[in-house]
Order: structure tokens, then sequence, then C-alpha cells
């Protein structure tokens, strides 16, 4: 019996110690993968230079933007320019002749180029006198003033239906004086844009 005794004694204590063991054993940790500070590092400087590529083409676009811009204002500038010299050029006559001078049929030619250039526009030719002749007669000359210079600007290929004549004879000098050189500026035709 002391042998069975002994055997059931160590079976009793045995058992109870290795179940007791089994359920202290450490549990099994699982652990969350660790984002390494490298890592991070990476991403922000991804992100930066992200932003920073982002800047730089915001920074072209607006550079763009502002030399277009800067283009359109010189284009309309040079536009405004040359409306001005068309409008304040004017045709000058010999006393009492309606025939194109040559310098006149340069500045005509410079006239019908920008009207060639500007189709949308439609001018008014203004025949203008000194005030030597009657009225009747000045304006008669005024007239064949405006159309020997819409006949020229007609040959260049600028539609007649563009271009009107209207004539002032002596009544609105641009020198009142009564002199040759206030008599000269006064024999002219003028255009005006309608």
């Amino acid at each position: 019996m002391t042998k069975r005794y002994w055997r059931s004694l160590a079976l009793f204590l045995v058992i109870p110690g290795l179940i007791f063991a089994a359920s202290c054993a450490k549990k099994a940790v699982v652990s969350e993968p660790v984002v390494t500070p490298a890592v991070d590092e990476d991403a922000e400087a991804k992100r930066r230079a992200a932003e920073e590529a982002q800047a730089a083409q915001r920074a072209l676009e607006e550079q763009r933007l502002e030399e277009q811009r800067m283009r359109e204002e010189a284009m309309a500038r040079e536009e405004l320019a040359e409306k001005e010299r068309f409008l304040n050029e004017d045709i000058h006559f010999e006393f009492d002749k309606s025939a194109l001078l040559p310098e006149a049929k340069e500045i005509l030619r410079d006239k019908g180029e920008w009207l060639g250039a500007h189709p949308d526009v439609s001018v008014i030719v203004e025949g203008h006198c000194d005030d030597r002749g009657t009225n009747e007669y000045n304006l008669a000359l005024g007239d064949r003033r405006a159309r020997s210079v819409t006949s020229f600007l007609s040959d260049m290929g600028i539609a007649p239906g563009r271009l009107t004549t209207i004539s002032y004879g002596e009544e609105r000098p641009l020198d009142p004086e009564q002199n040759e050189e206030a008599w000269a500026m006064n024999r002219r035709a003028h255009f005006v844009i309608e």
C-alpha cells in the first residue's frame, strides 16, 4: 500500500501542479506594428515636396497670367495709339483743289491698312475748306475733297459702305486766322469713326 499511496499522492500533487503551471503561463502578446519615425519623416518630406511643387506651379501660373495681362495692356495701348493717329492725321489739299497730293496718298495708304485690319470700323470723311470763296462753292469743294479720299480708299479695297462723306465747307476752321498758314491748315479732309 505504501507504493500505491505514494503513487496516488504523487499523482494527486503533480496533476494539480501541472494544471496550475499551465494556467499561469504567459499569454502571447500580439503587438501592433510600430510606425517608425523614418516612415513618418518620409511621408512628411513627400507632403512638403508636393506642397512646394504646387506652390511653384501656382507661382508659374500667376507669372504667366501677369505676363499675358501686360501683353494685352500693351496691345490695347498700341491699338489706342494707332486709332488716335488715324483720327488725328488729316489730309491737306492745295488751294481750290481736290486732287490728292503725294504726301496725302502716303497718309491714306496707312489709313487704308488700318481700316483693312479693322473691318468692323466705319468712317466719316469730312471735307473742309478755307474761308475764301462763297459758302456754296466751299461746300461743293469740301464734298469733292471728301469724295477723292473715299475713292482712293475704295481703290485700296475698303468697302464703300464703310465710308461716308460730309462737307463742312468753311464752317469748321482749325485755325481762324486770315493768313496762308491758317488757310493751308483749314484745307483738309478729317476722319471720324462712326
